[in-house]
């Protein structure tokens, strides 16, 4: 069993992210955001560590923030936090994608 360091540093940044957008606007929807955000991500990638194939939760959670900031950094050309959160969150859609192909399901 390995444990899934990429996922627990991913969810750190996505909580980390909710934080920081407290404490600098005040804003409480990115607070519960990137806390609700960051610890699905947290569980997913100790779902992970206990069974490499169970991606679904992290892959949801990634993908859901793929989408939205994606949108919200398309909309804005800001980097920070869209960008960023948009662009490590498709590149755990892909680590994710990959194990999934890696590792095929069994019925």
């Amino acid at each position: 069993m390995s444990t899934d360091w990429l996922g627990y540093g991913y969810a750190a940044l996505v909580a980390s992210g909710g934080v920081i957008g407290y404490a600098k606007a005040g804003s409480v929807p990115s607070l519960a955001a990137g806390l609700l955000f960051g610890g699905l991500a947290g569980v997913g990638a100790y779902q992970q560590s206990q069974d490499p194939k169970n991606v679904w939760l992290s892959l949801i959670a990634s993908g859901t923030l793929t989408g939205v900031m994606g949108m919200r950094f398309y909309n804005s050309r800001k980097f920070m936090p869209a960008g960023l959160i948009a662009g490590a969150s498709l590149l755990m859609v892909g680590k994710l994608g990959l194990q999934l192909m890696e590792k095929p399901l069994q019925p």
